[in-house]
């Protein structure tokens, strides 16, 4: 399965004050991250976190990588520092990224040429900040995002998928593109005027 998440702010205070985490201790909100993100990804599954992820030496953002489930690609974030980014545990490190995906009968997955006819294709616009236009917005790409910790108004194909956002876990893709249906089919009039 394929996941995302953001704003993990992992050894950092900061997020605990600022965004009024319900937490105690930056230890109590990192356990809680840890068990929220290794109960939804599995270890086979793939997640990409869209930055912001932590703060500390090399070493220690290893520790915390090695102990979380799947195969995690970082979108770098305002706060990823290059201990951060330099952690061997990542797969992938961008700025930036686009990834097509499929819909079939058992959901959506990463296309694959190889696989037959898709009932439904779109492409993903993964990027730290929410983008106020991104490629192909008009043939229903779809931006995700973090930064805003669940704080911007959604509009139609944008979601902000960190963890303020989402109960502190990841998010699925095939949850993300229900939300995403759901609140189309409530304001098709608004998904019309966006292209």
């Amino acid at each position: 399965m394929l996941f995302f998440t953001a704003d993990t702010h992992f050894r950092e205070t900061r997020g605990i004050a600022i965004d009024r985490r319900p937490f105690a201790s930056v230890k109590e909100q990192d356990e809680t991250l840890i068990a929220n993100w290794n109960a939804a990804v599995a270890p086979d599954d793939t997640i990409w976190h869209l930055g912001d992820f932590g703060r500390g030496p090399t070493e220690e953002i290893d520790a915390i990588l090695a102990r979380l489930n799947g195969e995690k690609h970082l979108i770098i974030g305002n706060n990823d520092p290059e201990p951060t980014r330099a952690a061997a545990g990542w797969a992938s490190v961008s700025h930036y990224h686009e990834l097509r995906v499929s819909r079939f009968e058992g959901g959506w997955h990463p296309a694959n040429p190889l696989d037959p006819a898709p009932d439904e294709t779109r492409l993903l616009v993964l990027g730290h900040y929410a983008f106020r236009t991104w490629n192909l917005i008009g043939k229903g790409s779809i931006n995700l995002h973090g930064h805003s910790h669940g704080r911007l108004k959604p509009i139609t194909r944008q979601l902000d998928v960190g963890v303020d956002a989402h109960n502190f876990a990841p998010v699925s893709l095939d949850a993300i593109m229900a939300r995403l249906i759901r609140r189309r089919t409530k304001n098709p009039a608004h998904d019309r005027d966006r292209g």
